[in-house]
């Protein structure tokens, strides 16, 4: 009888050892799926921002070549009127 109860207690007390153990493992999985996860995510952010930062480079590139056509563009119009004007 006492071989039985111990043997019991033994076996619960494994049982709860075992139990214990798989959740340990089942939040170990989930951190690691969680970190990689963030892990993703915020590379994704970066190539994003990088992306915004070259169209916002590439906006202002575009916008500075048009400035500078219209500055020719003025510089021209005023020669011809003053060519103009000198005849």
């Amino acid at each position: 009888m006492k071989k039985t109860i111990a043997l019991s207690l033994v076996l619960a007390a494994s049982m709860r050892l075992a139990a214990c153990g798989q959740k340990a493992d089942d939040a170990a999985a989930n951190a690691a799926d969680t970190m990689a996860a963030e892990a993703v995510e915020g590379a994704e952010n970066a190539a994003d921002a990088t992306m915004n930062a070259a169209d916002a480079a590439v906006d202002a590139t575009a916008n500075a070549a048009d400035a500078a056509a219209n500055t020719v563009d003025a510089a021209a119009d005023a020669a011809a009127g003053a060519a103009e004007a000198a005849k």
